[in-house]
């Protein structure tokens, strides 16, 4: 991707970014109004897992408009990484959050009380979801776009908002009309456990990133076999990949006829960066040149590195 396309594609993070602010702003005014009104702890979880959302989004917009940086003196390969806090801390905010909501829930298990106003509390459930789901539809099409991290993070969060009003409108309704007290707090817990499995799984991306994980085995073995197509080129090893955000990092030692020229060899080598760079527009190739059948006696990945590859190369 060239820097070009980059900031072409800044602003629409950026505003998927300022849409999910501008959403939790919203749903944090309707719930707070809900909560106050009919006492529902199932609400007062949403309420208060809204107003993390609020944090979270602001914090993923900061995320993204950073992570969109160019790189600087400081920071060579970018600041796309900053994703991948903004996605930590979105984490740590919805655990934080599933603990008040079952700690309030358990203490509301041993002190029952009986909502009021279910019917507002189920009409402003059934406005957060249609609100939310239209969110989420948008921040889908932004992640296609720009692979951003931290906007997935907040796409996962607010899926678990959609199920989390669900419970409410549940909980209110059996506790309210169906008269069985008790639903509320016990779907409180529920909303809990829901949310503590989110944060998990939000988790795991941002970890990844943050830890230099290699892309998926399949996304590898294609651009080996695209690489492998290109003229000239008569080995691949030491091929190393990452993500940072939303930029991707490729790079490998590639082997040329011993007796090319430097000029001759920088050809073969210009030709696989393009045929790379056409097939993975988000991938920033480095390509390290060696005389064929030369191996690194310093690689501590050597035994997996002299392995064959399924196209006849080492990797």
């Amino acid at each position: 991707m060239t820097s070009e396309e980059r900031r072409r594609l800044i602003p629409v993070a950026v505003r998927a970014a300022l849409f999910s602010v501008g959403m939790a702003l919203f749903l944090l005014l309707l719930k707070g109004f809900a909560a106050w009104h009919t006492g529902s702890v199932a609400m007062l979880g949403s309420l208060a897992d809204t107003g993390l959302d609020l944090l979270a989004s602001l914090v993923t917009l900061y995320g993204v408009k950073l992570a969109a940086e160019p790189a600087d003196h400081d920071h060579r390969f970018g600041h796309g990484k900053a994703e991948a806090l903004a996605a930590l801390f979105q984490v740590m905010l919805i655990t934080a959050s599933a603990i008040a909501i079952a700690w309030r829930a358990v203490l509301r298990l041993g002190n029952p009380q009986l909502n009021e106003d279910a019917g507002l509390g189920i009409g402003v459930s059934i406005v957060a979801i249609l609100a939310t789901m239209l969110l989420l539809a948008y921040q889908r099409r932004v992640i296609r776009q720009t692979g951003s991290v931290a906007i997935m993070a907040d796409n996962v969060h607010y899926q678990s908002d959609v199920m989390l009003n669900c419970a409410v409108i549940a909980a209110m309704a059996l506790e309210q009309y169906a008269g069985l007290h008790g639903a509320d707090p016990i779907f409180g817990i529920a909303i809990a456990l829901w949310l503590a499995f989110g944060a998990f799984r939000a988790s795991s991306e941002a970890i990844d990133q943050l830890m230099d994980k290699e892309w998926p085995e399949d996304e590898r073995a294609r651009f080996l076999e695209v690489a492998a197509r290109q003229p000239g080129l008569k080995g691949i090893h030491d091929f190393r990949t990452r993500r940072s955000g939303a930029h991707h990092f490729a790079q490998f030692h590639m082997e040329v006829e011993r007796t090319l020229s430097v000029a001759a060899a920088h050809d073969i080598v210009e030709r696989v960066e393009k045929a790379l760079h056409q097939a993975f527009p988000k991938a920033e190739v480095l390509i390290h040149l060696d005389p064929e059948g030369h191996i690194d006696t310093d690689n501590p990945l050597i035994e997996e590195d002299v392995t064959p590859h399924w196209f006849g190369k080492r990797v």
